[in-house]
């Protein structure tokens, strides 16, 4: 392989009738789009761009980013992602970090890119719709000839997409076409492989890693269709579900939360979905639940991150275990490890229960394999900081705690940093997290350390209630107390409209403890 697209190229030759995109009741072939593909990298070549530039890709979900995705790897370029919900000082940051030299976005975004343009070094902009004298429009762009796949090393980057930003400043994460070409392929094993006739549904963000490489890229690798959606819905997703006959869904917690809770969910069955699976962040086994409950497939728990290109680790529909966020993907290693680095053991069989003590056997998960990326973008201190040199191994530091048990099943406990340690305790936020999800009167919740003068830190919880639900504050600690450990219980509960979030679904706790 000497370019990601190579492989592209040969679904293209294999099936170049068949649908690639379908968006809005348009469906674009595969020809169609690997001629427009070669069109755009025919003009960002003439445009000035050289292997190895990058270009800012700042659109929602709609076919022009697939053009502009593959056009940009055909020419050697590298790809950086941008959230289209971002401002202008938001983009400064990823175009000057990056030092992209062209960006496309949607004609009402360009105004933040033009506000920011004399600190990058942007040169060309190009808009997805009505433009003005500061772009050219993305048609008018688009070259009379078109440019073959230009090679690219391996170990050359394809993509640099940044952090999502949890826990403060974002950081350019170096992903090669060898990563992203694994994760295309490999990870469709968890759901027997792509078939022509599989229709994927492309609800998660293209600018986010997961819905990037996982839908995008593996639908389009495996030659089947991929069917996009330019914003989230729970109704327009259960509508396009049943009207095309989605067969693969993958899609994060918050989502499957906002599904389960929808008042209409019981009209729709999902039948023909082969496949359900979830990412991002942790699912709670509520939504696990109460997702079976209404619709037909079984909802399967992955992990992965940015830096991982993303997925690790998986569940599969026969080899399943619930809390779990399943085994290692094909070709990658992971373990427990403590402070010292020192693998820890398995616990028998997870999820364990509140009784097993989990000090000798949870620690940090940390992975090998050949998705893991590069390293960070001019980040030399952080890159010393996430990996470990072993043996013949460079091990990845996710910061994530958890245990694995002897069946080869890996288990997430919580962030090393979202641990609160309190009265010499340790306590995990996700665990109260789950059970706050039971509670008939809870939407959403989130779980914080706050200082206290006794324990040191202390548990505060986060709650958006149920609507016309009579719960209050002082129920919500009696419920903790009743079902946990005191030491555990939230000390204070403070009700909220709605937790920030990144677009991808997970809780901005930073945020959350910046308010505490």
């Amino acid at each position: 392989m000497t370019n990601l697209l190579t492989t592209i190229e040969e679904t293209v030759e294999a099936s170049p009738e068949a649908t690639a995109i379908g968006f809005e009741n348009r469906k674009i072939s595969y020809e169609e789009l690997w001629e427009r593909t070669k069109k755009f990298a025919y003009a960002l070549s003439d445009a000035g761009i050289n292997p190895g530039d990058r270009i800012g890709v700042y659109l929602p979900n709609i076919p022009e980013y697939v053009t502009a995705f593959h056009g940009i790897l055909c020419a050697g370029g590298v790809v950086v992602p941008m959230n289209p919900q971002y401002k202008s000082r938001e983009i400064e940051h990823l175009l000057a970090d990056s030092g992209a030299k062209a960006v496309v976005g949607l004609s009402e975004l360009i105004g933040q890119v033009t506000e920011v343009q004399d600190e990058t070094n942007i040169e060309t902009i190009v808009s997805v719709g009505p433009t003005t004298k500061d772009a050219i429009e993305f048609e008018t762009f688009l070259a009379d000839d078109t440019l073959d796949v230009i090679d690219r090393a391996d170990n050359e980057i394809a993509v640099q997409p940044y952090t999502s930003g949890t826990t403060g400043r974002s950081k350019g994460v170096l992903l090669t076409h060898s990563n992203l070409e694994f994760e295309a392929r490999v990870s469709p094993q968890i759901h027997d492989g792509i078939a022509k006739t599989d229709k994927m549904l492309g609800v998660l963000p293209l600018f986010h890693i997961y819905g990037m490489t996982v839908t995008m890229l593996a639908t389009l690798y495996g030659g089947g269709s991929y069917h996009l959606l330019s914003e989230w819905s729970a109704q327009e997703t259960l509508d396009l579900i049943s009207d095309e006959g989605i067969t693969l869904m993958h899609a994060v917690p918050t989502m499957y939360n906002d599904l389960v809770n929808y008042a209409a969910a019981k009209d729709y069955s999902l039948e023909t979905v082969r496949f359900a699976n979830a990412g991002g962040s942790s699912l709670p086994r509520e939504v696990i639940q109460r997702f079976e409950e209404l619709f037909e497939p079984s909802l399967l728990e992955g992990y992965g991150l940015t830096e991982t290109s993303p997925v690790t680790h998986a569940n599969r529909l026969d080899d399943r275990r619930i809390g779990s966020i399943g085994k290692p993907l094909p070709g990658v290693e992971s373990k427990i490890v403590n402070g010292n680095f020192e693998e820890l053991p398995p616990v028998e069989r997870g999820p364990v229960n509140d009784e097993t003590n989990l000090e000798n056997v949870v620690g940090e998960l940390v992975i090998h394999g050949p998705n893991v990326m590069r390293g960070y973008h001019n980040l030399d201190d952080a890159n010393e900081e996430v990996f470990t040199e072993e043996q013949t191994r460079r091990w990845f530091h996710t910061g994530d705690l958890g245990y694995r048990d002897e069946d080869g099943f890996f288990y997430i406990v919580d962030r090393e940093k979202h641990m609160i340690v309190t009265g010499g305790y340790n306590v995990y936020p996700r665990e109260i997290e789950e059970l706050l999800f039971e509670h008939e009167g809870v939407a959403d919740a989130a779980v914080v350390g706050i200082e206290d003068d006794r324990r040191g830190e202390t548990v505060k919880a986060f709650v958006v209630p149920q609507s016309n639900d009579e719960v209050t504050p002082e129920k919500i600690k009696k419920y903790c107390l009743e079902n946990l450990a005191e030491y555990k219980h939230p000390r204070e509960v403070e009700f909220t409209n709605e937790l920030p979030r990144t677009t991808t679904g997970k809780v901005q706790k930073f945020v959350l403890e910046s308010e505490k």
